[in-house]
C-alpha cells in the first residue's frame, strides 16, 4: 500500500477540470476587455492569448498551482494563484518589449485583463472551497469517519480534521484495546479494534485513520489485512515522524516507493525559481546600495585600521564550506578555529563597527555572495564551523537546516532570534524557526520575511 499525505486534498479526479477553467478565464477575460473597449479580436490579440495560455500554464505548473495543497491552507492557493498571474503578465510584457514588434498592445488593456482574469481565477476557487465548507455544516454527503489508535498521534490528528469543514467529514471515534490517558478531555475510546473492523465491514465507517505506535508493526499488518475485505479508505499515520523536519513527499526508484523524511523543498523548478528570487534580489540590492558601500569602505578606513571586508568559515548547502563577507566590525578577524560570540559591551567592537552590526549593515557584502551562488537572500543565517560543530551534538536535527543554502536574513531573525544565543535555549528556538522555514518555504514567506527584515533592522536587542 503506498503512504499517503493525511492531510492533503486529492485534485487527482479534477486536474485537468481546473487547467480548463483557468485557461478559459485567461481567454475570456481578453474578450471580455476588448470588447469593453469595442476593440476588434484581430489576428495579433489571439497570438498574445496564445502566448499567454502558454506562458500562464509554465508558470502554474513551476509553482505547483495544481498539486494536492494541504487542507486548511486555502489563503496559499490564492497566494499562489496571484504569483502565478503576476509572473506570467510580467513575462508577456517583457516578451513585448523584447520583439519590439510594430502590433503595440495597449497597457490599459493589459491591466485590465490581468485584473479580470485573477479575480475569476480567483472567484470561482473562492466559490468551490465555500461550497465544500458550506455542505460540510450542512451535514450534505458526509463521509464516516474514525481513529483507530488512542493516542497523542491521533489526538492531534482529530484537531486537525475538526477545523477543516471543508473535508465533510463526520466524527465516529476513536477504537483501541488498551486503556490509555493520551486523549485530552472530551474525547474518549468508544470501543475496541475487532469492533472497528466489524463496523467498517458493515459499511459504517467510510475513513480511517490508524494512529498506532510504530511499535505495533506486526498488529497495523493484520489490521490493513482484515480491512482489505472492505470498501474502507485506509490511511495510516506515521507516529515516529515530526511533521517540522517531514517533507512527506513520495518519490518512485523503480517500482519501489519511497517517503521522504528529511529532504531539500527546492525540488525541479523550484530550484530555478528560488535562483531567479536570489539573483534578482541581490542585483537590485548591489545596484541602489552601491553609494552605501563605498560611504561604509570609506568610514571603516577612516575610523579604525584594518581591511574594510573580512570573510569567515562557514557551512553552506549540504554542510560544505563557504567564505561568507562581512564589513569589519572588529579589532580583531576570528575566521577559522574557536569564534567567539559578540556580548554587550564587547572590547573587540569597534564604534563604528557597532552600528553596524545593530543595523546589519555590516552583512551587506553578502549580497555577493549570494550572486555567486553560495548563500541566498533568506534562508537559515550561518553559523561559525566551531559553533555548527557544538551544537550539532547538543541539539536534535540541527544540520537539517543546511538542507538548504544559508540565507542573510531568516525566520528566526525577523522573529526575535538575532544576535548572541549565550543559552543552548535560544540556540534551540532559533533552529525551531529555521525548520519551520524549510518545511514552510514560499516566494511568499520569503517576500514577507525580506519586508520584515527591514522594520527588524531598525531595532537593536539583541545585537552586539
Amino acid at each position: 500500500m503506498k503512504p499517503v499525505n493525511t492531510f492533503k486534498v486529492s485534485f487527482a479526479n479534477y486536474s485537468f477540470v481546473y487547467r480548463f477553467l483557468d485557461l478559459s478565464c485567461v481567454t475570456f477575460s481578453l474578450v471580455i476587455v476588448i470588447n469593453s473597449y469595442n476593440l476588434q479580436m484581430t489576428q495579433e490579440y489571439i497570438i498574445v492569448v496564445l502566448t499567454a495560455l502558454v506562458v500562464f500554464l509554465y508558470i502554474a505548473e513551476a509553482l505547483h498551482l495544481y498539486q494536492a495543497w494541504r487542507v486548511g491552507r486555502f489563503m496559499t492557493v490564492l497566494m499562489t494563484v496571484l504569483a502565478v498571474f503576476t509572473s506570467s503578465f510580467l513575462i508577456l510584457f517583457a516578451i513585448g518589449i523584447w520583439l519590439n514588434t510594430a502590433f503595440v498592445f495597449p497597457s490599459h488593456v493589459l491591466n485590465i485583463w490581468f485584473f479580470v482574469a485573477f479575480l475569476s481565477c480567483s472567484a470561482w476557487r473562492v466559490i468551490t472551497h465555500q461550497w465544500s465548507v458550506v455542505r460540510s455544516k450542512l451535514g450534505i454527503n458526509l463521509r464516516k469517519m474514525a481513529i483507530l489508535g488512542a493516542t497523542s498521534t491521533g489526538a492531534n490528528l482529530y484537531h486537525e480534521i475538526n477545523h477543516c469543514d471543508e473535508l465533510g467529514y463526520d466524527f465516529v471515534g476513536f477504537f483501541d484495546d488498551r486503556k490509555t490517558d493520551r486523549l485530552p478531555e472530551g474525547l474518549t475510546v468508544i470501543s475496541d479494534i475487532s469492533k472497528c473492523i466489524h463496523q467498517a465491514k458493515n459499511g459504517d465507517i467510510d475513513i480511517l485513520f490508524i494512529t498506532l505506535p510504530i511499535s505495533a508493526e506486526k498488529r497495523i499488518a493484520e489490521i490493513i489485512n482484515l480491512l482489505s475485505d472492505t470498501t474502507v479508505d485506509v490511511y495510516v499515520v506515521p507516529a515516529f515522524m515530526l511533521s517540522d523536519v517531514m517533507q512527506g513527499r513520495v518519490t518512485h526508484i523503480g517500482k519501489i516507493d519511497a517517503l521522504s523524511i528529511f529532504e531539500s523543498p527546492y525540488l525541479g523548478s523550484k530550484i530555478l525559481l528560488k535562483r531567479f528570487e536570489d539573483i534578482a534580489v541581490s542585483l537590485i540590492a548591489i545596484i541602489l546600495l552601491s553609494p552605501v558601500y563605498i560611504l561604509i569602505a570609506i568610514t571603516l578606513k577612516i575610523t579604525s585600521p584594518g581591511p574594510v571586508l573580512f570573510k569567515q568559515s562557514r557551512y553552506g548547502l549540504r554542510g560544505e564550506n563557504i567564505s561568507v563577507y562581512k564589513f569589519r566590525s572588529m579589532t580583531v578577524m576570528e575566521s577559522d578555529g574557536q569564534v567567539t560570540q559578540a556580548t554587550r559591551g564587547d572590547k573587540r567592537v569597534t564604534p563604528f563597527g557597532g552600528f553596524l552590526r545593530r543595523s546589519s549593515l555590516d552583512e551587506l557584502p553578502q549580497f555577493f555572495n549570494v550572486l555567486m551562488g553560495d548563500m541566498s537572500v533568506v534562508g537559515p543565517r550561518p553559523h561559525a564551523v566551531s559553533h555548527n560543530e557544538e551544537y550539532r551534538k547538543l541539539i536534535q536535527f540541527y544540520m537539517l537546516r543546511h538542507h538548504v543554502k544559508p540565507g542573510i536574513t531568516g525566520w528566526a531573525q525577523v522573529s526575535g532570534w538575532r544576535g548572541e544565543t549565550d543559552t543552548l535555549d535560544k540556540m534551540q528556538k532559533r533552529i525551531e524557526y529555521d525548520l519551520y522555514y524549510i518545511l514552510q518555504w514560499s516566494i511568499w514567506f520569503d517576500l514577507k520575511i525580506l519586508m520584515l527584515t527591514v522594520l527588524t533592522c531598525l531595532k537593536s536587542e539583541n545585537t552586539y
